[in-house]
């Protein structure tokens, strides 16, 4: 017998964050999330994201075992900005059975049916503005902070089911000793001598004036992007709080042209190595080995990287790379994913490898009409 249910209980909860724990329980690269934040981020109550967007959570249970499980959300703020009926499922997990596989999308393509949108799209868990898509290609290497890892089956299931590739995202790897182009180098050097062009990183103590300036930046610099979904000022505010714990603000940089903002780069320390040890708990023990663990990190994940339309010819990428490596080779940073970024971006994929990147995985996002 194959169930499905809304996730209501305490009990039901505890079975949505443990059941990763089973599916991966053999699996050496898969990093466990911090369980608090799973629940935190589907608080309708707490979490800002709710606030223009509705969700529900489900669970697949089979011989009394919980084997799935889904959520299926509409964000209006994404679909006004768009003018869609898009509607998202994310946040999936389930063994290897293709029965379960296809009643956990079923459910999710009910329950957008019924809340009016017309198409699915997924995996986004829940919007583009946090984890998702599939790994496609690169099982063979933990994934970096904020970014995905699942077994190959899942996308067998989702082309299966009737999913459709709509957009591939693609990861590029650099370490310090991959160098950059001569044209990159020489770019870098025209950009320091220019007077009108001028530099900074992020500083802590003045946070909340830096968080408006890169929600300007990330907002005109993003607004086009396929899948851009909109953040609110509550979230930009929760990221703000989110920083203040994760952030090395000597990796997060603003360049100016003419003393008005005109790029924000946002790298981020990979602390994916501590959360595998943390093992998706912190208590006080795990708060003394996040302490401990994070002078230890020696790898980031370049997170955004953006620039307002009219300054994106004077080449200001190089020089915000430029200054983030030089950065993060002083504190002791030895390499950087360069991601997420949209396959047919050509222009930051370009970018990426003349800096020294090269492609080492590649990530999927599906949609289906509903049915």
């Amino acid at each position: 017998m194959l169930e499905r249910r809304e996730v209501r209980t305490k009990k039901d909860w505890k079975n949505f964050v443990n059941l990763p724990f089973k599916i991966y329980k053999n699996n050496k690269f898969w990093v466990p999330p911090l369980q608090k934040d799973i629940l935190f981020k589907l608080d309708e109550k707490s979490h800002p994201f709710w606030e223009h967007a509705k969700r529900e959570v489900f669970l697949a249970e089979k011989d009394n075992q919980i084997v799935g499980r889904i959520v299926a959300t509409i964000d209006d703020n994404y679909n006004q900005l768009w003018n869609e009926k898009m509607g998202a499922f994310g946040f999936f997990e389930v063994i290897n059975d293709y029965e379960v596989g296809s009643a956990l999308f079923d459910t999710a393509n009910l329950w957008l049916k019924e809340n009016g949108a017309e198409t699915m799209r997924g995996p986004l868990s829940p919007s583009m503005n946090d984890e998702c898509a599939f790994l496609l290609d690169g099982f063979d290497s933990p994934p970096v902070l904020m970014m995905p890892y699942n077994p190959p089956y899942y996308l067998e299931f989702a082309e299966r089911y009737g999913f459709k590739k709509i957009k591939d995202l693609l990861a590029f790897f650099k370490s310090n000793n991959d160098k950059p182009s001569p044209q990159i180098e020489t770019a870098v050097q025209r950009l320091l001598k220019n007077p009108n062009i001028s530099t900074r990183h992020l500083n802590m103590k003045n946070l909340d004036k830096d968080v408006e300036l890169i929600k300007e930046l990330y907002n005109a610099s993003w607004e086009k992007n396929w899948g851009f979904s909109p953040m609110t000022v509550k979230e930009f505010n929760l990221m703000a709080k989110e920083l203040k714990k994760i952030a090395d603000p000597k990796l997060i940089w603003f360049v100016f042209y003419k003393d008005k903002p005109a790029g924000v780069s946002i790298t981020l320390p990979d602390y994916n190595p501590i959360f595998k040890k943390l093992n998706g708990k912190i208590g006080l023990t795990g708060m003394f080995k996040f302490l401990y663990y994070r002078k230890k990190i020696t790898g980031t994940r370049a997170l955004v990287f953006g620039f307002k339309k009219e300054y994106r010819r004077l080449g200001l990428p190089a020089l915000l790379y430029y200054k983030t490596e030089q950065a993060g080779i002083e504190h002791g940073y030895k390499w950087c994913e360069l991601s997420w970024n949209l396959e047919d971006n050509d222009l930051i994929n370009q970018f990426d490898e003349k800096v020294g990147g090269r492609l080492y995985k590649k990530y999927r996002i599906y949609e289906k009409e509903i049915s």
